[in-house]
């Protein structure tokens, strides 16, 4: 049986990692395809139209095969790429094959520990974009901000190329240089960059605790939704609880995914048993929705999440199921807006194909992956905040829970 793997892609192209994506969830089998002693067989030829004339590809490969000049053809190589590029012609930037290193890399990627420059990428309007630079990474600390196009990588320009290659241009081994030269839509600026990548060590959840007006408020950053995060979330949930807050502020900001699992465990520390965190819509008008387990320790406890444009699919899927509910104010800046859902069906040759199978609705109905999600409170976070050290957005959220 072929294995297949749900997601809730961020877009996202991973440059922390060597290929990039978000898993959400486990799904055993596929749909359509049985996989048995290496021999790949479609089960229903019948989906396939009969006015496309599939010779054609064999005509071309067996031309190509005879003129071209230089010889031996990587005939492996050539099987790849055709493949690649029948799946690329979809036009879906989640939609993508992946050779045998694509694949082992893809497989390893939320593992914690990658070499890169430490920021997700995705296609948005058509422009390569930075969805967010990690914290503690080159990226971040070489100034890459959120918003952020990618223009040129090592002087190549990015228009025409598929996010898939950007992405092999910007990932390689620690301790290489990539410079990038982006387009600040803040700033209306083109800047350079000189990254040297090095090894990314990512905590996906971290907590501190602040004291205002004589309130304790736990503050607690998820960056990723990643193998950590149920674990390290429960802990700080129950240390929450535990130490009596008056309030919690659940910062999404820059999180740009992870698994579907991740999104809906989280919820449920809030949400009665049940309740919807989200749907998932598919082409033919079927829908599954995905509900709370009912461990809600925290829904007594006063909330607001802080999300920005670098906010995006599972993030989006808790910022949607607790605004929606009544759990919680949405503060800062409207989302990403990466709501479809990917499945990853392993191939034969240890290759797979990722493909968009559905999208994903708050409780509500808003369709993430069209519109994201606008904040409650609208509160910017300038250029000249970041390099003042203020956090108006931070304030906020503070002074939302202690007044």
């Amino acid at each position: 049986m072929i294995s297949s793997k749900r997601y809730i892609l961020t877009i996202l192209a991973l440059l922390v990692f060597s290929v990039g994506t978000f898993f959400s969830g486990l799904k055993l089998g596929s749909k359509g395809y049985t996989y048995s002693g290496g021999d790949y067989k479609i089960i229903n030829q019948n989906n396939y139209p009969k006015d496309v004339d599939y010779s054609l590809l064999w005509q071309t490969l067996d031309i190509v095969n005879q003129k071209y000049i230089d010889k031996p053809i990587d005939q492996q190589k050539v099987l790849y790429g055709a493949v690649a590029g029948a799946v690329a012609a979809l036009g879906d930037p989640y939609t993508s094959f992946f050779d045998p290193k694509q694949y082992s890399d893809f497989k390893t990627e939320l593992s914690g520990t990658f070499d890169g420059i430490g920021a997700e990428v995705g296609m948005k309007d058509g422009n390569i974009v930075v969805v967010a630079p990690l914290d503690d990474t080159p990226a971040k600390k070489a100034g890459i901000l959120s918003g952020d196009i990618i223009l040129k990588v090592d002087s190549k320009e990015t228009t025409g190329m598929t996010l898939d290659e950007v992405v092999s241009k910007i990932r390689g081994p620690r301790g290489t240089q990539v410079e990038l030269s982006i387009y600040r839509p803040e700033t209306k600026k083109q800047l350079d960059f000189k990254i040297i990548r090095a090894k990314i060590e990512i905590t996906s959840v971290k907590t501190e605790y602040k004291e205002v007006n004589g309130k304790k408020i736990a503050v607690i950053n998820i960056q990723r939704f990643g193998d950590d995060t149920n674990e390290l979330f429960r802990a700080a949930a129950f240390k929450a609880v535990a130490d009596n807050v008056s309030g919690i502020v659940l910062d999404l900001r820059d999180d740009p995914g992870g698994y579907l699992d991740g999104a809906v465990n989280i919820s449920s520390y809030w949400l009665d048993k049940g309740k919807t965190v989200v749907t998932e819509a598919h082409s033919n008008g079927t829908v599954q929705k995905y509900t709370a387990s009912g461990n809600n320790i925290l829904s007594k406890i006063k909330t607001v999440i802080l999300a920005n444009g670098g906010s995006a699919s599972a993030s989006e899927i808790v910022s949607g199921a607790l605004r929606d509910q009544g759990y919680a104010k949405l503060v800062g800046l409207k989302t990403f807006g990466k709501g479809s859902v990917q499945e990853l069906i392993g191939l034969p040759q240890n290759t797979a194909v990722k493909v968009t199978v559905a999208k994903w609705l708050t409780p509500n109905g808003i369709n993430i992956n069209k519109n994201g999600l606008e904040p409650d409170i609208k509160v910017e976070k300038s250029i000249e905040d970041v390099t003042n050290n203020k956090d108006p957005q931070m304030d906020k959220a503070l002074e939302l829970l202690t007044k």
